[in-house]
């Protein structure tokens, strides 16, 4: 009996083995998937922050539908220059959109999606969406006698959507030692943050606005960014934002 036992957990340990060779198997994520996240009005990439896939800033999202109809969803994060680039990805067919600080790609009555096989090495898919507000340099930064630094602004709606144009409620003048400059990377030493309340804010929609750092004279010997994100009251108030600028203070 004893040995029937012993023989039994014998044919049992050899089954979960060759089961877990077969899972190993599998052959490991390899795909890569690469775009751009681009600006309906003007062509150009859609300005962003680092490490949009915790849903900071613009994100790429993927349902992967080859084996279901209601998959869970899996997310990309893109770079701040509106860019994404992952090369460990699955080899499959997708749904994708991508989700920010614009114009919703999915809404009632209005699929803007991608399906997209993605295999053979490289897959690029690129989207074209309309951002809430459109935020342009006008001169600056420029550094002042004292030490701080200015910078125009204008700030014009990115769509005709009237229910994508809710009020506008900050402005900043972010500054960073480092390039990844935006909300979620600033020296609050010198940043300027404008608030506005109820439509306040949408005074400043098509004008020039001046911006200048707080806290002092900025150290010097050094190169700083810059960069100005505005946001509207809606979803999860995500910002719009201009390209960064270096400025080196002597």
């Amino acid at each position: 009996m004893k040995r029937k036992i012993y023989y039994l957990a014998l044919a049992l340990t050899a089954a979960v083995i060759s089961s877990c060779n077969k899972l190993d198997n599998y052959a490991p994520p390899s795909e890569t998937l690469k775009g751009r996240i681009l600006d309906a009005n003007t062509g150009s990439p859609v300005q962003s922050e680092v490490s949009g896939d915790n849903g900071s800033g613009t994100r790429i999202k993927l349902l992967e539908i080859s084996w279901s109809a209601n998959p869970t969803p899996l997310y990309l994060a893109t770079k701040q220059d509106g860019t994404y680039s992952n090369t460990k990805v699955f080899a499959a067919t997708y749904k994708m959109t991508a989700e920010g600080a614009f114009v919703p790609m999915v809404q009632t009555n209005v699929d803007q999606s991608k399906t997209v096989e993605v295999k053979g090495g490289t897959t690029t898919v690129d989207f074209t969406v309309s951002p809430f507000l459109e935020v342009q340099w006008v001169s600056g930064p420029t550094l002042n006698a004292d030490g701080t630094v200015s910078a125009q602004v204008k700030v014009t709606r990115g769509t005709t959507n009237t229910a994508f144009q809710q009020e506008i409620t900050d402005l900043w003048l972010f500054v960073s030692p480092t390039q990844y400059c935006g909300n979620n990377n600033y020296d609050n030493r010198y940043a300027q943050h404008i608030t506005y309340t109820g439509l306040t804010g949408n005074d400043i929609i098509g004008q020039t606005i001046t911006l200048k750092t707080t806290g002092g004279a900025l150290p010097t010997k050094r190169d700083w960014y810059f960069r100005i994100g505005t946001r509207i009251n809606y979803g999860t108030k995500q910002y719009n934002y201009n390209e960064p600028k270096v400025l080196t203070i002597p």
